[in-house]
């Protein structure tokens, strides 16, 4: 098998979550692009079906969109459920749907804090155990968690705790389960962008100016430059890998 093909997801099926829009439907795309069959997993399921017609359209692909609240477990569960009966099995998750609020520590709202962790630690959570139950079964599978730079420094001049610490406790969940699943050949990755110019950045120039200012890289990263390394660790070129973590920040954490 030559490099190239390794690559390939030709036959496997990947659930993509929050991939309506931003990294998520670029990683979703990505993995289309690589001859996966694609669910797209988000809470409002018009633009879900919006991005899954637009992903087959453009890739020829399968695609499909199923309306979830990752933070609801009869949501995640009823999702992996869809997903089998679609395709008869899941080989690729994607954990990518999340939230940031900001807010200083001081101020912040104990329903703020609760989302925020509900969203972007106990959402992985429950869409890891739910579909690595089908890979477990399978023989194995890749999951890939989208955390953050902000899992290794602190923002600023943002105020983010919560979101630190659901970024923060993803990394370390992610270790752990590569360890649990490791006999079982399901792998665990992490991809851990800096900042990337999507829908929800935060629309204030200064702010960007700051940011910016801090990067090797004079510029914020696309969604599209975040793909190709999802490719890479849900396909079997990366089958020797798993428990990393790997930053993708333009060289923002480098000084």
């Amino acid at each position: 098998m030559s490099v190239l093909e390794r690559f390939t997801l030709e036959g496997q099926t990947a659930i993509v979550t929050g991939g309506n829009r931003g990294i998520g439907k670029a990683i979703a795309r990505g993995l289309a692009d690589a001859g996966a069959n694609v669910v797209i997993a988000n809470r409002t399921l018009e633009s879900g079906e919006e991005a899954a017609a637009e992903i087959s359209e453009e890739t020829g692909a399968e695609a499909i969109a199923v309306r979830t609240d990752v933070s609801e477990e009869a949501d995640v569960s009823a999702l992996v459920d869809a997903t089998v009966e679609e395709f008869g099995g899941i080989d690729v998750l994607v954990n990518n749907a999340g939230i940031a609020i900001h807010g200083g520590a001081e101020e912040k709202p104990l329903e703020e804090w609760q989302e925020t962790i509900d969203v972007n630690l106990t959402g992985t959570f429950l869409c890891s155990k739910y579909a690595g139950r089908e890979m477990i079964e399978g023989g194995g599978g890749s999951i890939v968690n989208v955390t953050s730079m902000s899992a290794y420094i602190a923002n600023y001049p943002q105020k983010h705790v919560d979101y630190q610490a659901s970024k923060g406790g993803m990394e370390a969940f992610s270790r752990q389960l590569a360890s649990e699943w490791a006999e079982h050949g399901v792998r665990v990755n992490n991809i851990a962008p800096g900042y990337v110019a999507t829908e929800i950045l935060v629309d204030d120039e200064e702010l960007l100016n700051t940011w910016k200012s801090e990067m090797l890289q004079d510029e914020l990263a696309r969604p599209e430059d975040i793909a190709p390394l999802a490719v890479y660790l849900a396909s079997d070129a990366s089958s020797y890998v798993t428990g990393e973590s790997i930053v993708i920040d333009g060289g923002y954490t480098v000084r």
